[in-house]
């Protein structure tokens, strides 16, 4: 990420949302250069700021009280607490929302019109808001008014019911995904649908309203796996790591652990099993053919594990890697980013906190993942490490015009 010109650098969003869905969207965007003010609860924040262990270290290498959760999907934003209950910190928000482009929240259905802080309200205001919501079910149907979260959508989408392995084999069972999978689609698909906004009120000058549900997300992201019962009424089962389509397309035992083999067609194979030594594989009639070895995967696998253990993993990679046949380690997250590739492609960024903030926290630096988003021209920026809690309230009230003396009455009062 550098400082070149952003290709969203003309656009200011208004972030509040709270969590993973929606910070992940306008962290998005705002890596892409647009302006994020992150609205948050004074004293409070964001739910994330506290969901802890594990917490950022000092320069010492003690925990802090700051939460790292945060920080994965809250970079080059500005943080300025506003309380949204009183009368005073709504008149507040509506005039931000009148100045930006964007407006990204996940408060339940219904749930800002109280505070005249809705999309129709805020549309009267600013005809060229783009507003996005996002709710676990949507804005209609009958589970709107249900809060939704990520575990739960993962088991009500299925995908809990293809994730793990078989109950017949030990430690099968469903299971969530290792990360918050169907709140990160949702704040990409968000993104997608938010830029298809920004291009249609390019041609009609009107902002809209777009409406983003947990549920579909998750029902969308089974991808093959919907296809395949939508289409043959064939329900998918739990199968571990292996493919339902494909095979071998799986982890394999080594000398030393273990391998990951991921063979999507014949060449791929024809190749595998030449380096194997077992070049018989490719011409029989059980393995000739996708489908055929996905048939007959009972007797594929186990052949194969008896050769895979022959040698170390890092042997295997050796042997196939310059054969086109697709081959890795199975990495725990500090062994992915000591990865060669993950070093070359800067995929840690490190960034430093004001030295007011460094003072105030004993925090220097936060580090966060990169955008994997690689515009040549205008790629993406680091303008802002993940900011503290109000670090720029007075900072964003002073641009709305409010001076020293009436910032100070609003926070006598509670309202930031």
């Amino acid at each position: 990420m550098t400082e070149k010109t952003s290709a969203l650098g003309h656009l200011k969003v208004l972030d509040l949302s709270r969590v993973l869905a929606g910070p992940w969207c306008t962290q998005m965007l705002a890596d892409l250069g647009a302006d994020v003010v992150k609205v948050e609860r004074p004293g409070e924040g964001d739910d994330t700021r506290h969901w802890g262990p594990p917490f950022l270290k000092d320069a010492g290498g003690n925990d802090t009280t700051h939460a790292s959760y945060f920080t994965a999907c809250n970079r080059n934003k500005r943080s300025v607490t506003i309380n949204m209950a009183k009368p005073e910190g709504q008149a507040l928000i509506r005039q931000m929302a009148q100045e930006v482009d964007i407006l990204v929240e996940n408060f339940k259905v219904g749930g800002l019109k109280a505070y005249g802080l809705d999309y129709e309200s805020l549309k009267a205001l600013n005809p060229r808001l783009i507003y996005c919501s996002v709710t676990g079910f949507g804005q209609d149907g009958p589970y709107a008014e249900r809060a939704g979260y990520d575990l739960m959508i993962q088991a009500m989408s299925g995908m809990m019911s293809i994730t793990g392995r078989a109950d017949d084999v030990p430690g099968g069972g469903p299971l969530r995904v290792g990360v918050a999978l169907t709140d990160l689609f949702t704040g990409v698909y968000a993104t997608s649908a938010i830029l298809a906004a920004l291009e249609v009120r390019n041609r009609t000058g009107e902002g809209q309203h777009i409406d983003m549900a947990l549920l579909d997300v998750g029902m969308a992201i089974l991808a093959n796996q919907a296809a395949g019962f939508l289409n043959t009424g064939k329900v998918p089962q739990r199968q571990g790591n292996s493919h339902p389509s494909l095979a071998p397309y799986q982890d394999f035992p080594t000398a030393d652990g273990s391998m990951l083999l991921a063979i999507g067609n014949d060449g791929q194979f024809s190749r595998f099993c030449q380096a194997a030594g077992k070049p018989e594989w490719a011409n029989d009639a059980r393995f000739c053919g996708t489908a055929a070895r996905v048939t007959n995967r009972a007797i594929l696998i186990p052949a194969m594990e008896e050769v895979t253990r022959t040698r170390t993993t890092a042997q295997w990679i050796a042997l196939l890697e310059d054969k086109a046949v697709p081959c890795g380690p199975i990495n725990n997250i500090e062994q992915a980013f000591d990865d060669a590739q993950v070093k070359a492609r800067g995929l840690k960024v490190n960034q430093p906190l004001a030295s007011a903030v460094t003072a105030q926290t004993a925090i220097e630096t936060i580090a966060t993942v990169a955008s994997p988003m690689r515009l040549l021209a205008t790629p993406p920026v680091l303008n802002r490490a993940p900011p503290m809690l109000g670090e720029h309230t007075e900072q964003v009230l002073l641009g709305l015009g409010l001076d020293a003396q009436a910032i100070a009455k609003l926070r006598s009062a509670g309202v930031v």
